[in-house]
């Protein structure tokens, strides 16, 4: 008997949870967990324009539920549980306070456009609402990036979909290909970025957050 797919097994979860199931996937991928939650959300749109069986506007409420809670679970458990366990344990994985003061540094200054556009990548989708944590990004900013980038990501992508079904099915090879690119070659441009420019943001990371760095 041949194992499920990845496709049999989300359309019997729609068919079984529905809504439910479109929030829990989106939800647990924010969160950190890497499981196929815009896949999920395709799925869910293309299901809901072919059986009508859900609402578009109910799986794009779902979507966005689970973006802006899953992330912000993420968030907090970065902030608190994150962070405190690389101060403490950070050189074991090679990590030590100036790598946390640079990420810190970074995400102060360009964290909003991290969080945002990050929803649309799928590595960054998974793991950048932790790192907003860990480094200690303010909440209140992370909330309204978070949020806008939920609600445009849930919407382009169940909109598309649902209205364009068969031919996002036959796109979405390539789609995905172009965006594996991208985060590959954003994550290059990142590590060469930082790797040459290493001590002068280590020395401002250092102004912008002297002495010590604790939980607070």
């Amino acid at each position: 008997m041949p194992a499920p797919t990845v496709a049999s097994i989300l359309d019997t979860l729609l068919s079984n949870f529905g809504y439910l199931a479109v929030f829990a996937l989106v939800g647990m991928e924010s969160l950190g967990v890497p499981v196929p939650g815009e896949t999920m959300l395709i799925t869910a749109a293309i299901y809901a324009g072919a059986t009508h069986n859900l609402t578009i506007g109910g799986v794009i409420g779902a979507a966005i539920a689970g973006a802006i809670i899953g992330d912000n679970i993420g968030f907090a458990l970065g902030y608190k549980g994150g962070y405190p366990l690389l101060l403490r344990h950070g050189a074991r994985l090679h990590v030590d306070e100036r790598h946390l003061k640079v990420a810190r540094y970074m995400f102060d200054g360009y964290g909003g456009k991290v969080v945002f556009f990050g929803r649309f990548v799928s590595i960054l989708r998974t793991y950048a609402a932790f790192l907003a944590g860990v480094s200690h990004m303010h909440w209140r900013r992370f909330f309204v990036y978070n949020a806008a980038g939920g609600v445009v990501w849930s919407v382009a992508f169940a909109l598309a979909g649902y209205y364009g079904q068969a031919a996002f099915k036959q796109l979405s090879t390539p789609i995905d290909v172009a965006l594996a690119a991208a985060a590959v070659v954003a994550i290059v441009w990142v590590v060469l970025f930082v790797r040459r420019h290493a001590d002068r943001l280590a020395a401002v990371a250092e102004q912008a957050y002297p002495g010590p760095l604790t939980n607070e």
